[in-house]
């Protein structure tokens, strides 16, 4: 997942699915790995996911309440990669991810429409960032899903991946946010970055409990969850879940 892609169901409970599409499950697929329907099959020309510099600086900071993105350092994705547009002085890092961010083989990876503003706490920054960079590194590349994800595993095994550290968390408030075609920008919520762990620890995804845990697996050495919050980053009232 694009550290977003969530779903609420049932019964007052917040339980994360997987957005994935049943039907043609059992269609062939490509060499990406995405269903050879797809529209999202393979990445689509660069142009289409990046952005004018001050609209991505702006939409970057939408992803937390101003009294955080305002002294927040704030990366924008170029050619090459991200760069530092802003530095800032509060040590959080605010950034705009794609849709390659997402699960390996969930069919919207190449969504270039995605568009996820993230603000990453001193923590995350130094410890969870360094992924988004990996990821947005093999894309730019070339390489399609399975082999950025055979050269994600090779990193972990080779210990050029952090763990993340502990209190690392981020925000993710932004009303502004497209996390995919099927949920648009769902809810406001803070995400919390925790070495490979089951949701047991958290009491995730057990009904009442406002904490939720996606299922699947990331191939990164974390475990996210996340909380939804009652507002957007600008204060105005989001959505009742």
């Amino acid at each position: 997942m694009d550290r977003t892609t969530v779903k609420t169901i049932t019964s007052g409970t917040f339980v994360l699915v997987a957005l994935l599409i049943v039907a043609g499950h059992i269609q062939a697929q490509d060499t990406n790995g995405q269903k050879a329907n797809s529209p999202y099959s393979s990445m689509a020309p660069l142009d289409q996911y990046l952005m004018a510099r001050n609209a991505e600086i702006a939409l970057a900071r939408t992803a937390a309440p101003k009294s955080i993105s305002a002294d927040a350092t704030v990366v924008v994705l170029g050619r090459h990669g991200y760069d530092t547009a802003v530095q800032g002085k509060n040590g959080f890092v605010c950034i705009v991810e794609r849709a390659w961010m997402s699960p390996f083989d969930h069919p919207e990876f190449w969504n270039p429409k995605n568009r996820s503003p993230i603000c990453y706490n001193p923590a995350a920054a130094r410890s969870i960032l360094p992924y988004t960079f990996k990821r947005t590194e093999l894309a730019l590349a070339g390489l399609s899903n399975p082999r950025m994800l055979e050269r994600i595993k090779v990193a972990i095994a080779n210990k050029e991946l952090p763990t993340p550290e502990p209190g690392a968390m981020s925000f993710m408030m932004s009303k502004e946010q497209y996390l995919n075609d099927a949920v648009g920008h769902w809810f406001p919520h803070l995400m919390f970055h925790i070495p490979k762990t089951d949701s047991t620890n958290w009491g995730a995804n057990l009904d009442g409990s406002p904490v939720v845990m996606d299922p699947r697996e990331l191939p990164e050495p974390e475990t996210i969850f996340f909380v939804p919050v009652g507002k957007w980053s600008d204060g105005t009232p989001a959505p009742a879940m």
